[in-house]
């Protein structure tokens, strides 16, 4: 109990830095929540804080990140996986490689750390803040790291929302052939949603069944990483890793809570809310991560990962053009 007693501070913190990036975040899709409580967190780092904040601020950061991936299980209805095809699922595995090859050998030209690139490639490819937030944990990325990654990702989410639809047109896309686009090129859901239903209702209605279904793509990218670091951090300690240790059990939930959302009776009320939940649980962690961030070290060091995150939105926007030209012809 006096260890819950001791968190309930910084979680409190965090919580009330929520609720303002929450509401404007709302007002704003396109900026999105997650990228205003990092913000509005960053801002306040500057305050000397009291140390009874600390231990409550870094269990929003680590845990309850974690947690609220669970949570977003409950917006996955797996049978939207089959209603996009083998065709889509095709061209997610293309893109999501092309991406994260991308991220490893541009990373590391540019020599930017591990970590970062790693998050870098994983929101481009996958789903922006929400993938970063599932894989942060796993690779054990500290604080800012998590906000270059989430500060680069936003900024070509904007550029998607409004260049998408614009392109989409210049080219003379069909409804279908610009929503498979949106849907596996654009990072985060309200860029989706936002670049989507600009072009047409229909392009928006399977732009977001795509994305969402290449949000299932955590639970494999979030394996291999854990497989990965662990067996990275054994070796250079000269150890023995345990499965159970590294597995990132939170996976799991997400799963759990995807097929139940699947196959019992949930309402739309109650799904919704929970998947809601968990998004605003996410706008707390980057809250948290923000109140350990410094901002002038972050602008410092922030071209290289910009650069690393404008390459590979436009090697991941090109592969889904590709791919989709080339599944055309068969």
């Amino acid at each position: 109990m006096k260890t819950v007693i001791n968190k309930l501070p910084g979680i409190a913190l965090a919580f009330l830095i929520a609720i303002p990036a929450w509401i404007i975040g709302k007002a704003f899709p396109i900026v999105g929540s997650p990228v205003l409580g990092i913000l509005f967190g960053m801002i306040l780092a500057f305050w000397k804080r009291p140390d009874i904040f600390n231990k409550g601020i870094q269990y929003t950061s680590k845990k309850l990140l974690q947690y609220s991936i669970i949570l977003l299980g409950f917006e996955m209805n797996l049978f939207n996986v089959f209603k996009v095809g083998k065709q889509t699922l095709v061209l997610m595995a293309f893109t999501l490689t092309a991406t994260f090859l991308t991220a490893f050998f541009v990373g590391k030209a540019l020599k930017i750390n591990g970590n970062t690139k790693t998050l870098i490639g994983v929101g481009s490819c996958i789903c922006g803040g929400s993938a970063i937030a599932a894989t942060a944990p796993v690779i054990n990325a500290s604080d800012e790291e998590v906000a270059h990654s989430i500060s680069t990702i936003f900024l070509f989410n904007v550029l998607a929302a409004f260049l998408f639809p614009l392109l989409g047109h210049l080219m003379g896309m069909t409804d279908t052939s610009f929503g498979l686009w949106a849907g596996t090129a654009v990072n985060d859901t309200s860029s989706v949603v936002a670049a989507g239903y600009s072009f047409s209702d229909a392009a928006g209605n399977l732009a977001v069944i795509v994305k969402l279904t290449r949000t299932l793509m955590i639970v494999p990218i979030t394996l291999v990483l854990a497989l990965y670091t662990s067996k990275k951090n054994t070796s250079e300690s000269k150890g023995s890793y345990s499965i159970v240790k590294i597995f990132p059990w939170f996976v799991l939930g997400f799963i759990a809570a995807s097929i139940i959302n699947t196959f019992l009776p949930f309402s739309d009320n109650v799904s919704g809310f929970l998947a809601q939940t968990g998004k605003f649980v996410i706008v707390m962690a980057m809250a948290a991560i923000g109140l350990n961030t410094n901002i002038i070290k972050l602008v410092k060091s922030g071209f290289r990962p910009i650069l690393l995150g404008l390459i590979c939105w436009v090697v991941l926007s090109l592969t889904s053009l590709g791919v989709q030209h080339v599944i055309s012809y068969f």
